[in-house]
């Protein structure tokens, strides 16, 4: 799960990160009083949850509060990378000397934390670690033993220039550790940690990412979800108990399990087709749960063939069947759907297609040959 800037800088507030001054606005009017509260200049950024704002002309400077109000105003107008910008931040303008990259992020083929810094801040870490990757300092923490004020120590001696701004860059680090950790984030990361001309260090932005699997946990972190984030279809998945994500292609997927669900989109793509979804209806044999689905993605107008693929185990090939015939008498099912039917019950399952025409390949490979070419056709 993603979070705004002025939602990021709310957490990085909570664990004692120094942060500018600022506010968020959704108004014009709204903007002119932080501005005039926090005192001009500020600088005034969309909040949307993509990158490249700056360059849509999403972050302005303003050098009083009625400029503020004005810049607002053009932002509030903006439509983003497909997003309508909402609101505003509107933080006071800082005078930076020097710029500094720090992030806190998990490194999933080590299974731990790991420490991203660099000396070369403000830009895409992405693009410096491709153009410059010597400008990259990382360092991995130990699960068990944590973060120690040694390792920390030594890190931000290799990365800052003197022992004042290492000692307060350390002080952060561990703060972003201890948020890291306790809120089950996935990415902390404040770029550019600006290096002020008397010598102090803030977040001049900030990014924090959170594990969905975690978030039962963190209701107050759950309370911070934007909906933009996700397509209608999304949110009525995750409300139906689906495992749901919107991809681009114009294949439909409905497929029981993660891993069967990414290894029949890799076949898709194998014969050449594209995949327009991602759909997990788990290990249960409800049904409604392929009525849900299949009401989903009927909707798409993107969509030119659908193909279920289920290897029945704790699911039972009947309950899907059932599913599908359900589906096929409430919905209007104009879109060629080719279905993939093994395991527990699949004779019980093909039977209950056959009886309303319906058949199901035994093969992957065949299922998926077959769905790409109706696809195809759809054209």
């Amino acid at each position: 799960m993603k979070i705004h800037e002025y939602q990021a800088r709310e957490l990085l507030t909570q664990y004692g990160i120094p942060i500018p001054q600022g506010g968020v606005a959704k108004t014009p009017d709204e903007a002119r009083g932080i501005a005039a509260e926090i005192g001009a200049p500020v600088v005034v950024k969309a909040q949307v949850l993509v990158g490249g704002r700056g360059k849509a002309g999403g972050v302005k400077l303003a050098d009083t509060p009625k400029a503020a109000a004005e810049r607002a105003r053009e932002i509030l107008a903006l439509t983003i990378k497909e997003l309508p910008v909402e609101k505003v931040l509107v933080a006071k303008a800082i005078d930076i000397k020097k710029e500094y990259y720090i992030s806190v992020t998990l490194d999933r083929s080590k299974k731990r934390a790991v420490l991203i810094g660099s000396s070369a801040g403000g830009v895409e870490i992405e693009e410096l670690a491709v153009r410059e990757p010597e400008k990259i300092l990382m360092q991995e923490v130990d699960p068990i033993a944590g973060l120690s004020d040694a390792v920390l120590s030594a890190y931000c001696a290799r990365l800052f220039a003197n022992a004042k701004t290492a000692a307060q860059a350390a002080d952060t680090l561990r703060k972003m550790y201890r948020l890291f950790g306790e809120k089950d984030c996935s990415l902390v990361e404040v770029n550019p940690y600006a290096e002020l001309s008397d010598g102090s260090l803030v977040a001049a932005d900030a990014k924090i990412n959170f594990d969905d699997n975690g978030l039962f946990l963190h209701p107050e972190i759950e309370a911070l979800r934007n909906p933009e984030e996700y397509s209608h279809d999304e949110i009525e998945a995750r409300a139906a108990g689906l495992s749901f994500v919107s991809l681009d292609g114009d294949i439909g997927c409905i497929v029981n399990g993660a891993g069967l669900a990414m290894a029949t989109m890799d076949i898709i793509k194998l014969f050449g087709g594209d995949p327009a979804n991602f759909l997990d209806v788990g290990g249960s044999s409800n049904p409604e749960k392929v009525l849900n689905a299949l009401r989903i993605l009927t909707r798409n107008p993107k969509i030119r063939a659908i193909l279920i693929n289920i290897f029945g185990g704790i699911t039972r090939c009947d309950d899907i069947a059932n599913g599908i015939v359900m589906a096929k008498h409430k919905l209007e099912m104009r879109l060629p759907l080719v279905i993939r039917l093994i395991g527990t019950n699949e004779r019980e399952g093909r039977e209950i297609l056959k009886r309303e025409g319906l058949a199901a390949a035994e093969s992957l490979s065949e299922a998926v040959k077959m769905v790409v070419g109706r696809s195809r056709e759809g054209r």
